[in-house]
Parts: structure tokens; C-alpha cells; sequence
């Protein structure tokens, strides 16, 4: 513990004192302009993820066009089913981008300055807490993402599927994607019955622009894929309604830290997330995105970058 400007640092990862709406003052100039930047981790394993994400939406968004549907004869069902898994591939896919390339809540990088104490006009003797790492005041809930190389409000996890770590600012979105993906992904599977009864059926006589063979696989690896990411989607999905109901993290549920804060009711847990009254501004992930932050660029910093 060191002295400075009539109170005490202590360099710690967790317990912090700060509020979670304690904001650094004195470079809010530069949290404007991040805020106008777009958030990307540079991190090899996390891209790699991510770009897997895509193409295997891609590749459920082929077979199922281009093998199931198009083939049909029934003019209706392939046209409502298409226009349907389509909707829900692009909703899914901007969801992961939203989530992928949105600051989850960093707290800005070595603000714990002089200046900062001063406005904080914290009491002679009265301790804060201060992340080693990153060299920043930890507001309550932060935890330090050592891949972000950030300290993270309300840190939930870091999540390689979408590059980035789950906060206080993108919770909404990462919950978006969890749904949309376990929708396309059960949609999937449901078109994947109705193909293979149609085929045997029909003795795969006109099943298919493809070969039978080529067509089994490919339906066979698309139920795989369906399976796997409903399952894992599904269950994620029902994890970040529980810990958002119940105002608490993966992180300190699984540390089973106990709750310094004031925790909220389950209802306003989601507005919290979602923002306002239910609408359906709440399973819209373009909400609230401005086209002029990709038009800006700013100097890069840390593991984020302008485009």
C-alpha cells in the first residue's frame, strides 16, 4: 500500500469500491472518441473462431437453400422457409458482429492519475482499489481480461466464438446471438427431417439438384452442426437470462463472490440489459447503430482498433 494525495492505493484484481457509474472525468474527451471507435480484439484464436461462426452459418445457409429448398416443388414452402432462415441467419450474424465489434465496457487504461484522485474527492484515508495489469481504478464488479488486456465492467466472460469479452455494454447483443442461432439452428433440423422423409419417400428421385450421396452428407454434417450449436446456444441462452435475472455474472457466480451492490429485481435486470420497456427493439440488434462510427477513424490504442 503507497500514500498519495491523502488516500491509499491498493493494487488488487477484485473488491473494488468504485460504483459502477463513477466515470474518469478527466479524460472523458478520449472516452468520447472511443466511443466513437470500433471495438476488435486482436487475438489469433478468437478470429479464427469467429470466422468459423460465419462459415458455418454459411454453409447451414447453403444446404439449406440450395439443397432443400430450391429443389422443392411446393412454391410456398420453400419461399416462407427461405425467407424465414434467411431473416434469422442475418439477424444471427449481426448480432455476433454487434456483440464482436462493441466496447463491453472497458474501463480506460492508466487513469489512475492525480488528477483522477482529485476528482474523485475521495476521504483522507479512504481505500481504492487499483487493477496491476492495466493500471486502472477498478469500478465495482470490473474483472481484468487477460486477453482483452482490459479491465471489463461487469465482466460476464470472454467468449472466443465472438472475439471478445461479454460486459456490461454488449450483454444484449451476445444474448441476441445465443437465440438467433439456436432458432436457425432448430429451424434447420426441422427442415432436415421433413428433407429426409421427402427423399425416402420419393426414393431420392428428384430430392435434390445433387446426388444422392453428396446429398446425404451434406444433410448429415448440417444436422450435426444443428445439434451441437442448439445444445450449446440454447443452454448459454438460458445461462445469460438466469445470471441477467438475477444481477450476476458467470465470473462471481462462479467465485461465489458475495454481493457488495444492490441487487436488482428481476424485471429491471432485463430492461437494465435491453434497455426500457419491452418493444421489439429489445430482439433488434441494428438498435441504436450509427453508420458515422465506421466512417470515423481515430489513432489506434491497446487491443482496439478505428475502422
Amino acid at each position: 500500500t503507497m500514500q498519495s494525495s491523502g488516500h491509499r492505493f491498493r493494487d488488487v484484481e477484485h473488491h473494488p469500491l468504485l460504483a459502477d457509474n463513477d466515470s474518469y472525468d478527466s479524460s472523458s474527451s478520449s472516452e468520447a472518441d472511443m466511443a466513437e471507435r470500433v471495438w476488435f480484439i486482436r487475438d489469433g484464436c478468437g478470429m479464427v473462431c469467429a470466422i468459423m461462426t460465419w462459415l458455418l452459418v454459411v454453409y447451414a445457409d447453403f444446404v439449406v437453400t440450395f439443397v432443400m429448398l430450391l429443389p422443392s416443388k411446393d412454391f410456398w414452402y420453400s419461399m416462407i422457409n427461405g425467407v424465414l432462415f434467411n431473416c434469422l441467419a442475418v439477424l444471427a450474424l449481426s448480432s455476433h458482429l454487434r456483440t464482436m465489434l462493441t466496447d463491453p465496457g472497458a474501463v480506460p487504461k492508466g487513469n489512475a492519475t492525480k488528477e483522477y484522485m482529485d476528482n474523485l474527492q475521495l476521504k483522507p484515508g479512504e481505500v481504492i482499489y487499483k487493477c496491476p495489469k492495466c493500471c486502472s481504478i477498478k469500478p465495482e464488479r470490473a474483472h481484468h481480461c487477460s486477453i482483452c488486456k482490459r479491465c471489463i465492467r461487469k465482466m460476464d466472460h470472454h467468449c472466443p466464438w465472438v472475439n471478445n469479452c461479454v460486459g456490461e455494454k454488449n450483454q444484449r447483443f451476445f444474448v441476441l446471438f445465443t437465440m438467433y442461432i439456436a432458432l436457425i439452428s432448430a429451424h434447420a433440423l426441422v427442415l432436415c427431417g421433413f428433407q429426409f422423409f421427402s427423399c425416402v419417400r420419393g426414393q431420392w428421385t428428384e430430392c435434390s439438384d445433387f446426388s444422392p450421396p453428396v446429398t446425404v452428407i451434406l444433410m448429415i454434417f448440417l444436422c450435426l452442426e444443428g445439434f451441437l450449436f442448439l445444445t450449446f446456444t440454447a443452454v448459454m441462452f438460458g445461462t445469460q437470462i438466469h445470471s441477467i435475472c438475477n444481477d450476476e455474472t458467470e465470473i462471481e457466480r462462479l467465485k461465489s463472490e458475495k454481493p457488495t451492490w444492490e441487487r436488482r429485481l428481476r424485471w429491471e435486470g432485463m430492461k437494465s440489459v435491453f434497455g426500457g420497456q419491452p418493444s421489439l427493439l429489445w430482439i433488434n440488434p441494428f438498435a441504436g447503430f450509427r453508420i458515422r462510427r465506421l466512417l470515423l477513424r481515430g489513432k489506434k490504442g491497446g487491443p482496439e482498433f478505428s475502422v
